[in-house]
């Protein structure tokens, strides 16, 4: 019987993604592949994930170049399936088509064991089975080996600098390749290379590049363009004496259990506040009809990765005390920084904490992350002149900036939500009142 040849389209990613940019290909045109092996990895707005067609046989096509954008609902490959799935006489059998069933969100479904394997090479049986479907493809000569890396980021990494993750020897557990180790080949490959480039930069004049906009960039850019566009905010400030703050950290930190830091600390008292001023826990209906109070607190905070800013939201963080809070910030940023978020977690804030302070700054005026209406930004802590108790004195002195969308609420409003957060840092045995 003659094979069929199915076509598989880049699947519905969720949270209104509307494409994927390819990374990098995992198969193949004439490879073998098995019902859910994963075939593409691509890089959304969210996440780089690997995506797994739902056919198994022979790629006969692949469609779309490394950092090309792929639209949801185009072609990704073409596999030629046989009818009958092979028999015994016919050299290994290709697995049956499944009936349509969709991709779950960004899984695999669970195989027998080995179906994420590597390149299979065509054998002779199954290339005449479906001859009438795959041109004719040199097959490989030996199977890849397989290298010890987990993290799709140190792979991406691995190819942005030339690097060949074969030829290196991981520091991690069983050979594990890190992202340091990465970056160590990368060091030592750029060593002669900038020499080189420092002659050259001597004799050769500067040329203009153009960085396209894909993936994350992208996504932020459009997302803070949104808000500056359709959010009148205004920004107030303070500054707070947070020598009590720090010291009462260190005090918690002085017993047995998880270290407190400073921003769960500051995660603590933004659910405070706003469980006195709600009318900030909000956002403006998209056709203006209506301010939308949210019942719970879905705290973001800025955090810096590899791909850019992201904010990962703590979910229902006004009934979480100050050491969940803060192993929940801990597992997030920890998540972020390895590429690993979920749609879930960049998504559903009502306000959001910046610690920009971790940059060495005192101040700024951040765009607030659309559609939320307030964002509270928190500048560095550091010694400074300070009159405490009718006294000059060196304190541990931090900025606090409050951007507030105007139409959910007043001056007033925003200056005593402000005004509560600094009292908390600066005697933090109020949050006792809110227990």
């Amino acid at each position: 019987m003659m094979p069929v040849v199915r076509e598989f389209t880049l699947p519905d990613l969720g949270e209104g993604l509307t494409g994927a940019e390819v990374v990098r290909w995992m198969v193949e045109v004439g490879e073998v592949i098995a019902v859910d092996q994963p075939v593409v990895e691509v890089e959304t707005a969210k996440a780089v994930v690997e995506v797994p067609c739902p056919y198994g046989g022979v790629v006969t096509a692949r469609y779309g170049e490394p950092g090309e954008e792929v639209p949801v609902g185009a072609p990704l490959v073409t596999v030629a399936v046989s009818p009958s799935g092979g028999s015994p006489s016919a050299g290994p059998a290709v697995p049956e088509p499944p009936n349509e069933r969709p991709l779950v969100g960004y899984g695999v479904a669970d195989g027998p064991k080995g179906a994420r394997r590597g390149r299979v090479r065509a054998g002779a049986a199954v290339s005449a089975v479906l001859a009438a479907a795959v041109p004719e493809v040199p097959a490989p000569a030996v199977v890849p080996v397989v290298v010890p890396v987990i993290s799709p980021l140190v792979r991406r990494s691995a190819r942005e600098h030339g690097i060949d993750l074969a030829g290196l020897t991981g520091s991690g557990p069983d050979g594990l390749i890190l992202r340091a180790d990465v970056e160590r080949a990368v060091a030592a490959a750029s060593r002669p290379a900038a020499a080189a480039a420092a002659v050259a930069a001597a004799v050769a004049p500067t040329s203009d590049e153009v960085v396209p906009l894909r993936g994350l960039r992208r996504t932020i850019a459009e997302k803070l363009t949104r808000s500056h566009q359709e959010i009148p905010a205004a920004t107030c400030w303070v500054d707070a004496d947070a020598t009590e703050l720090m010291a009462l950290r260190a005090q918690l930190n002085r017993s047995a259990g998880p270290k407190v830091s400073v921003l769960a600390l500051l995660a603590r008292i933004c659910t405070a506040a706003l469980e006195r001023f709600p009318e900030l826990n909000s956002s403006v209906e998209s056709d203006g009809s209506g301010i939308r109070r949210h019942g719970v607190v879905n705290l973001g905070f800025a955090a810096q990765s590899d791909r850019g800013l992201v904010v990962p939201v703590v979910r229902d963080a006004h009934l979480l005390g100050t050491e969940q809070l803060g192993t929940e910030l801990a597992r997030l940023t920890e998540t972020a920084r390895d590429g690993r978020l979920t749609p879930a977690e960049l998504t559903g804030g009502t306000f959001t904490l910046n610690n920009y302070g971790v940059f060495g700054v005192d101040g700024s005026t951040p765009i607030l992350n659309h559609p939320e209406a307030a964002m509270l930004g928190v500048g560095r802590i550091v010694a400074k002149p300070w009159v405490h108790e009718g006294q000059l004195a060196v304190r541990q002195v931090t900025q606090l900036s409050f951007t507030f969308d105007h139409r959910v609420c007043d001056g007033g409003t925003a200056g005593g939500f402000l005004r509560f957060v600094a009292d908390c840092v600066e005697q933090p045995g109020m949050l006792l009142r809110q227990l």
